[in-house]
């Protein structure tokens, strides 16, 4: 079985994923929404990792249960923000960039899930069924949120 390598992969993807969304609420802390959902999807992720590394005992894996946290993120941040501002002067692109990568992350994220759901039924590990069923709709809010504040601002953004 894979499923280990399945979990190790999914373990990682989360928390990139949360450790985006903190990025991103940082970066646009000016807007509100932005930055408080933002927080509030990251810590569903951050969750995951935890549910991730429980489970994935299961299958002989050791994974951090512990989420990457904001201790190293303010550097990081300083240094991607400053690359990403210097590239694109426009706050705004910025948001739509960010935005996409998120909505990108989190489509990743998903794939996932839906293989270890699939895979989970046909080995009946409701163990590991239970854990998709739980997180794997979290991520779908997470995509969808994504989306839909791409379409909200888009056109703003993009035509004026």
């Amino acid at each position: 079985m894979k499923i280990d390598l399945a979990l190790e992969e999914l373990h990682r993807s989360e928390n990139d994923l949360a450790h985006e969304l903190l990025q991103v609420s940082e970066r646009h802390k000016v807007d509100h929404e932005i930055y408080h959902l933002g927080r509030d999807l990251a810590r569903w992720s951050q969750r995951h990792v935890r549910e991730i590394a429980d489970v994935g005992k299961n299958y002989g894996l050791d994974l951090d249960p512990e989420p990457e946290d904001e201790a190293g993120l303010a550097e990081r941040l300083r240094e991607k923000g400053a690359e990403l501002i210097g590239r694109r002067g426009n706050p705004a692109l910025l948001l739509l960039r960010d935005l996409r990568e998120i909505y990108m992350k989190a489509s990743g994220v998903s794939v996932d899930w839906e293989l270890l759901a699939q895979a989970a039924q046909g080995i009946k590990h409701t163990d590991l069924l239970d854990v998709t069923k739980r997180c794997h709709p979290d991520t779908l809010r997470q995509m969808r949120w994504a989306n839909a504040k791409l379409k909200e601002s888009a056109t703003q953004i993009l035509v004026t």
